[in-house]
Order: structure tokens, then C-alpha cells, then sequence
């Protein structure tokens, strides 16, 4: 991602595809985050793992509409991201829909080489 604005797009298009490398991808290496299941993961090998087990549960068929963006630069390569999603798809364990729920990825971004990476961030439900 050439611009921290980018972020979004990247996290909702690899969420949807149930692509837990590409999620990982957009951490630092080092990087945590707290998924919507409440599962933490720290490094993104941890990170695509975690994903992996989010992608085989609740959130096998789930999709995201992108909503509100906030984007607050920090300073020289630095921001922090709040982004709203609608979820839709979420499936209990005997595979019936869930109702779409409110979520908001915070997110703090830095410029990394060529590209923009999350330090840290928390993907958590806000609304049902």
C-alpha cells in the first residue's frame, strides 16, 4: 500500500476473500492484533494462524461493506485508521446465519520501505 488511505480497502478485500496470509501481510512483522472474535495474536505468523481458525469458525462465509473512515495522521509516516464495516455472513456452529453486526478496525499505521503497514490494531464488534 503506497498511502495509509489504502489500508481499508486491503483489510476488507483479504478479509472477504478469507485470506488470512494477505491479512497478516498488512502488519509489521512484529505487529498484534486483536481479531473480532477477541482472539490476540502477536506477529504475523500468529496473526495468519489465528485468521486461519477465525476463517474455519464464525467467519467462513463473512463479508464486510465498508462504512465511515477516520484517517489521523500522527505526524511524518504515522496514523491512526478508525473504519467502520457492516459484517454480514457470520455463521454460528451449526452453520445458520447470524445477524450482521457494526464492527470498527482501529488501527495504527506507519510507512514501512515502500508501503504502509498496522503496528497494531483491533478489529471489535460495536453494534448489534
Amino acid at each position: 500500500m503506497t498511502q495509509a488511505a489504502d489500508f481499508p480497502r486491503a483489510f476488507a478485500t483479504a478479509f472477504s476473500a478469507q485470506n488470512a496470509q494477505a491479512i497478516a501481510a498488512l502488519f509489521a512483522e512484529d505487529g498484534s492484533f486483536h481479531a473480532l472474535t477477541g482472539h490476540w495474536a502477536e506477529g504475523r505468523s500468529t496473526i495468519a494462524k489465528g485468521m486461519e481458525q477465525e476463517f474455519a469458525g464464525l467467519s467462513r462465509m463473512a463479508r464486510l461493506v465498508t462504512g465511515k473512515t477516520a484517517l489521523r495522521p500522527l505526524g511524518p509516516g504515522a496514523a491512526v485508521l478508525h473504519q467502520r464495516f457492516v459484517v454480514t455472513g457470520l455463521r454460528d456452529a451449526s452453520g445458520a446465519e447470524l445477524p450482521r453486526i457494526g464492527a470498527l478496525l482501529t488501527a495504527v499505521l506507519v510507512a514501512k520501505g515502500d508501503g504502509w503497514l498496522a503496528l497494531t490494531a483491533t478489529f471489535a464488534m460495536v453494534e448489534g
